[in-house]
């Protein structure tokens, strides 16, 4: 395909601007943008450089001059519009979750691997150059034997009882908030940086808050602010994470340490120029660089000399950019797709399960999911 991918923006927040901004970086243009009403779109478009306002998602998933759909929008409403999406023969990027049920998440995923349909769901943390060189090298086994993998992320934007958000509803969020939200977020990264699965877990969830104020008026919470967890994996290791919405002074610090019978690697989201590798004899900071790291795959997505910031908007634009890549029939390696976010769907649900007092709970498996070949999905996208 010679052509610019031309895209269409469901949803007019925060979100809908980061993934405008990549859709530009990656070479595309914001054909259209839609949001709940037709004056918010018109208020967005200006700001997210989109071509013409669609008067609906529907309206906007149905145009010939989009391409490719990208999902921006409140939880609860992500499975309905991916379905039409993928009905119209559209490239799919959607927010996670992908959607606020483990079933509905199975049905969109065997639903785009069906269509042969380029389908993304944004877990960008992958796409910093630091996180792609500890995976590449602990592929090699340089930490030794992985035994335990532990961690956080820790936010402070809901930190107080006058600050509220519509994720903080579980009929539009979902019944997960801060596990549903950021949590599935740090476990993407842990299978994806290791290559060990969750297996089974056991969880505690909990409320700073137990009311909000919102509109004026106190609301009870149906959401947790935080949750604490430990795991197993299909490798042998143990593993914690800690999730907070409510930590003040962490602005979104995701942390991981994966211990090794060698070394520990660790990164943190809030200085994400560094990967650090622990030794008995002596730690090691790497910046990240081409010139500074040693994996194809962690020179690949560091565009930047060593000293020049990568940051939450470079990500994504990468991660959009390998999006395309894969419309275009080129297959990135280690682009998260619908199966990806079937994935943080199920581990929600376990944690889900364990915390309403299950204890340990199984994390299922999605092999059974029958895989198209990117090939011949590819092969029968028509854009």
């Amino acid at each position: 395909m010679s052509r610019k991918l031309r895209s269409g923006i469901i949803g007019a927040g925060f979100m809908g601007s980061v993934h405008a901004h990549a859709v530009r970086a990656a070479g595309g243009t914001v054909s259209a943008v839609a949001s709940r009403s037709t004056a918010g779109a018109e208020a967005a478009a200006g700001r997210l450089g989109a071509e013409t306002v669609a008067e609906s998602p529907e309206s906007l998933i149905a145009r010939d001059d989009v391409d490719v759909v990208h999902i921006c929008t409140p939880n609860a409403s992500h499975a309905d519009l991916a379905r039409k999406a993928i009905s119209e023969g559209k490239a799919v990027v959607c927010e996670k979750p992908l959607a606020t049920t483990a079933a509905d998440a199975r049905d969109l995923t065997e639903m785009a691997e069906r269509a042969g349909t380029v389908a993304a769901v944004p877990f960008v943390y992958r796409f910093y150059p630091v996180v792609r060189e500890a995976r590449g090298r602990l592929a090699e086994e340089e930490a030794g034997r992985l035994w335990l993998l532990h961690g956080s992320y820790l936010q402070d934007w809901l930190a107080g009882a006058g600050t509220t958000n519509w994720r903080v509803d579980p009929g539009v969020g979902g019944a997960s908030r801060a596990f549903g939200d950021i949590g599935v977020h740090w476990c993407d990264l842990m299978e994806f940086v290791t290559g060990h699965r969750i297996t089974r877990l056991v969880a505690k969830t909990s409320r700073a808050f137990n009311q909000r104020r919102g509109a004026g008026l106190l609301e009870e919470v149906g959401t947790e602010d935080g949750a604490a967890l430990l795991f197993e994996t299909d490798r042998g290791a143990a593993g914690s994470l800690v999730v907070s919405q409510v930590t003040p002074g962490r602005k979104n610090r995701l942390w991981f340490s994966f211990d090794g019978t060698e070394a520990s690697f660790s990164f943190d989201q809030e200085q994400p120029d560094t990967l650090w590798i622990g030794r008995t004899g002596a730690n090691t900071r790497i910046a990240s660089g081409p010139d500074t790291l040693t994996t194809p795959a962690g020179r690949r997505y560091a565009r930047l000399p060593a000293g020049h910031p990568h940051g939450y908007q470079d990500s994504f634009n990468a991660f959009v950019g390998d999006v395309y890549s894969a419309v275009r029939h080129e297959v990135p390696e280690g682009l998260p797709t619908f199966r990806d976010g079937l994935r943080a769907a199920l581990i929600t649900e376990a944690l889900i399960t364990s915390a309403a007092g299950e204890g340990w709970v199984d994390v299922h498996n999605t092999s059974r999911i029958r895989a198209a070949t990117h090939s011949s999905s590819l092969e029968r996208q028509q854009l």
